[in-house]
């Protein structure tokens, strides 16, 4: 083995795995038993334990899944790169919807890779992401692309344009929460998504942006 090897077994990447599925979380920990170089730190079923879990230390990367109860991969994106900004979220899902893709990069995921990727691809990605480069599967990578050549309308759901509508007027999330009738972190999800859509990263942001769109109602002058 050479020194190089010896100093990345000596200092290994610590991987946090976020999964609901218990199948898949023990096929990661497999995936990565005989990785030089990357240590499974632990293993969570919701985005609620990553977020708390990555924020107490210990953690280098984490393998985000983007649908899981609790809070979803997005949120707790969002919320991690707030209570712990050194850590890398790589994002391992096999949802690959524009929407989904620029959702999780504008919360600050460093990477968007889908669940059919090879275990040498998936390792080659954590050591990638946690220099803090950009790892992301093609299609990921082709709808940012396309964001970037093309300045096309979002398409926000209803759902979210009530809740942009809201914020707008001055709403708070609990506020918006407690019109709508659904929960404080679905309002964060449903913002998170439109700033997504709107390539946007704040409240503020998005709301000019949506106005400037036209896709809320404009204000009386």
């Amino acid at each position: 083995m050479s020194a190089g090897d010896s100093s990345a077994v000596e200092h290994p990447i610590r991987l946090l795995i976020a999964d609901d599925h218990p199948v898949v979380r023990n096929g990661l920990r497999g995936a990565f038993a005989d990785e030089p170089g990357i240590a499974v730190v632990g293993e969570v079923p919701d985005g609620r334990q990553a977020v708390d879990r990555a924020a107490r230390g210990g953690v280098d990367v984490v393998l985000m899944d983007l649908r899981m109860p609790v809070l979803d991969g997005v949120e707790a994106t969002a919320e991690l790169r707030e209570r712990a900004p050194g850590v890398r979220i790589l994002v391992l899902t096999t949802f690959d919807g524009e929407a989904d893709v620029l959702a999780a990069v504008a919360a600050g995921a460093t990477g968007y890779l889908l669940k059919d990727v090879g275990t040498d691809e998936l390792a080659a990605a954590v050591r990638a992401a946690h220099r803090g480069e950009a790892v992301l599967a093609p299609t990921a990578a082709e709808h940012l692309m396309g964001q970037v050549r093309r300045p096309a309308p979002a398409v926000l759901t209803a759902r979210e344009l009530e809740v942009l509508a809201l914020v707008a007027g001055g709403a708070s999330n609990r506020e918006a929460a407690r019109r709508l009738f659904i929960s404080e972190a679905s309002i964060k999800t449903h913002l998170l998504h439109a700033y997504g859509k709107l390539g946007v990263r704040d409240r503020a942001a998005a709301v000019g942006e949506a106005y400037r769109r036209g896709l809320l109602p404009a204000t009386p002058a």
